[in-house]
Formats: structure tokens, sequence, C-alpha cells
């Protein structure tokens, strides 16, 4: 038996095209955090890394846990997919996948923020780090939630 949606879709059409689309979402984050990730990792092998002070280390050590944490919530629905195509489950793999984006889109943006602390520090000192910290993370809520959320509201009416 077929089953329809409420605007005349088909259940698993609306499934793929929904796994589609978060695909298509998550191959553009997926090279970015791994481009961050990979550039934070190379971090301590820089000659000058050795001068930075106690402050900074710390705060390049939780960019990289937020970056790593990123990287793997975004590409588990990936491997998620893979281990469990072909057995039925579409549906748990879409909202499943769909939860972790989300958090790891909140995760990387964490992640950038807090680099941005520590590149801002390390160029002009840490009180404008941590001011380029509240900046980065004000922008990130507007464009990645605020917006979202006034567009829907809007939508609504």
């Amino acid at each position: 038996m077929n089953n329809y949606d409420r605007d005349g879709e088909l259940e698993s059409t609306r499934l793929d095209r929904n796994w589609n689309e978060l695909l298509q979402e998550l191959r553009v984050t997926q090279t970015g955090v791994q481009i961050l990730t990979g550039f934070l990792l190379t971090m301590p092998l820089q000659p000058k890394f050795d001068d930075l002070d106690g402050f900074t280390r710390n705060v390049y050590a939780v960019a990289v846990s937020l970056s790593l944490l990123a990287t793997v919530l975004l590409i588990a629905p990936v491997s998620m997919h893979r281990l469990l195509f072909r057995r039925q489950l579409k549906e748990s793999i879409v909202l499943t996948g769909d939860k972790l984006a989300k958090v790891g889109l909140g995760t990387l943006a964490m992640a950038l923020t807090t680099v941005a602390v520590l590149v801002f520090g390390i160029v002009f000192g840490d009180r404008v780090g941590q001011v380029e910290g509240v900046v980065s993370l004000a922008l990130f809520l507007v464009a990645w939630v605020a917006l979202p959320l006034v567009i829907s509201r809007r939508s609504r009416r």
C-alpha cells in the first residue's frame, strides 16, 4: 500500500528528496569543517606555537575539540547511511541525519567562533580576540538561527 503525505507526495519519494537535500547541505559544510580541522591540527607544528601563553593554548584546545566534534557530527549521517543501507530504515536515517546536521552546524558555529577568538587574540591581543568572538557568535546566531525563524514566521502568516 502506498503512503501519501498531506501534499499528495509518496512518503518514500519525500524521504528520498529529504535525504538528497540533506546530502547537498552536508557536502557544503563537510569540506569547510575538514579544511578548518586540518588547519588547526597543523598549528602545533609551527615554530611560534611554543610561544603561545596558557590562555591562547586553552582556546586552541577548545577550537580543535569543537572542530573535531563538528567533523564527526557532519560526517556521521553519511556513515550511518552506508551502514544501514537497504535495511528499510530511510525515515530513521533522514530524521537522525537531520538532527546530527543541526547539532553539527551549531558545533561548527562554536568552533569558528573559537577560531576567531584564537586568531584575533594572537594577532591583536586577548581582549580583541574576545570581542571578535562575541561578534562572531552574534553573527552566527543572526544568520543561522534568527533569520530562518523570521522567514518561518512570515511564511505562516
